[in-house]
């Protein structure tokens, strides 16, 4: 499957590619040519995100095609060194956010997580539990409401209250930092995971890209990939989960709002996921933006603010509803990827975003930063 469908091709995109003897560069779709963009006025995603109708300017910037889509992304999943043609993740300089716990469902999932130490075998006695005691109670439950109040008392008296749960019904959502800017990887790229983890999932999100001064400027499609059972131990440990090598994978382009797409398309997003292993092992997954407990809006206005400036902008992971429990390995294990796992992560305004599963030890090393991108842009003449 392509990125992006035929469908879409009318819609305001930007990507970023690499291309050999150049370097990182600015894209969007003619038809189905990928037509380089980058100019002195806009020479990163952040520039072009701080504009204030990036939309426009896409849509009317003149630029050298460089290949077909078909063949961008056939080169990307053969790539394998550094100046290879290839899809990079869409943003560059923006800070790397994420949301967690914002679906009733995950919410769950994270007591369990927390309840079992991170030790899967356990997980499936404490999921009936929690439950039998919970039930749908969490549904359509508004954050830090009165009613969630309630819910919180109830939990506590049952001894299954839960720092997911505050953060998940209480009036301050978590937020934290994904990974650094540039550290993303693109479509077909590998994704990684720390060695140390034996219960993870990958988790189809919604990401925002917000602008400097905190106005949403449009979405693409992200896997933050999950450590269950890092995370599971101790939240303290949330970073180790985390922000690893590849362990966050954007694209394949942003899609501008503009007149036919807006804030209101996110809330009503649907997302699919599908999982494919080395072993014949198919899982597929959803997650709807409809069920999410705290509003786009607000999750963007939590991270930025007076109490918090973003001077090169930032992108924002959602959260997601999708939590496996499908056995792999085992009765009662649940699910855990296996290297080699293919990724797709599919929503019908935003496109597709592959990625093949591997240990972070083995994914590419991150090495071109920010210090990097401006030498290029520099000796390009483009600073």
């Amino acid at each position: 499957m392509l990125p992006i469908s035929n469908s879409l091709m009318d819609a305001a995109l930007a990507g970023r590619v690499w291309r050999p003897g150049v370097g990182p560069s600015l894209v969007t779709l003619r038809g189905n040519d990928v037509v380089d963009i980058t100019s002195s006025v806009h020479p990163t995603m952040r520039d072009l995100c701080e504009a204030p109708n990036p939309a426009q300017i896409v849509r009317q910037a003149e630029g050298e095609t460089i290949v077909t889509l078909q063949d961008l992304s056939n080169a990307s999943l053969n790539a394998k060194a550094q100046d290879d043609l290839r899809w990079l993740a869409p943003c560059d300089l923006q800070a790397i956010k994420a949301c967690g716990v914002t679906f009733a469902g995950s919410m769950v999932e994270r007591v369990i997580e927390e309840q079992a130490a991170g030790d899967p075998a356990r997980a499936e006695a404490i999921r009936a539990r929690v439950g039998t005691i919970i039930g749908d109670s969490l549904s359509g439950l508004t954050p830090g409401s009165k009613e969630a109040e309630k819910v919180k008392e109830l939990l506590q008296s049952e001894g299954l209250w839960s720092q997911y749960l505050e953060v998940g019904i209480g009036p301050y959502a978590e937020v934290f930092t994904k990974s650094q800017p540039m550290s993303a990887v693109g479509w077909g790229a590998d994704v990684g995971l720390h060695p140390v983890s034996e219960w993870n999932n990958p988790e189809p999100e919604i990401v925002l890209v917000v602008g400097s001064d905190g106005t949403i400027k449009g979405a693409t499609l992200g896997n933050d990939v999950n450590l269950r059972d890092i995370e599971g131990r101790s939240a303290l440990l949330l970073g180790k989960a985390k922000d690893n090598n590849a362990s966050c994978a954007l694209g394949p382009l942003i899609r501008f709002f503009d007149d036919g797409y807006g804030i209101d398309d996110l809330r009503r997003a649907e997302l699919s996921m599908s999982v494919t292993g080395e072993d014949g092992f198919e899982l597929q997954g959803h997650s709807s933006m409809t069920q999410i407990s705290r509003d786009p809006e607000d999750l963007a206005a939590q991270t930025i603010g007076r109490h918090h400036q973003y001077p090169d902008g930032f992108v924002l992971f959602c959260g997601t509803m999708f939590a496996p429990t499908k056995d792999r390995d085992g009765p009662g294990l649940g699910f855990t990827h296996h290297t080699g796992d293919v990724v797709e992560i599919s929503e019908a305004a935003l496109g597709s975003l592959r990625n093949t599963v591997r240990l972070s030890t083995d994914c590419a090393e991150w090495t071109f930063g920010t210090a990097a991108l401006m030498r290029n842009l520099a000796k390009r003449g483009l600073l």
